[in-house]
């Protein structure tokens, strides 16, 4: 996902949307463990947004606080 198309979320949207993506890594990563995932690229893809989005929360919060 884009950094400016988070940026157009909310803060719920984004933390809605964090949760969703933190489920999605602990289900790639029991199909690493086992063996058998198809795409192995995804996973470095959704660590990578849920940094995006934790950065992006951090400066909406920031900017929340000022």
């Amino acid at each position: 996902m884009k950094p400016q198309d988070i940026r157009n979320m909310t803060e719920a949207e984004i933390e809605n949307k964090l949760n969703g993506l933190k489920e999605e890594l602990f289900k790639i990563k029991a199909e690493v463990s086992t063996g058998r995932i198809e795409r192995p690229h995804r996973f470095q893809l959704i660590k990578k947004d849920i940094a995006r989005f934790y950065t992006i929360l951090k400066e909406k919060k920031s900017e929340s606080t000022k």
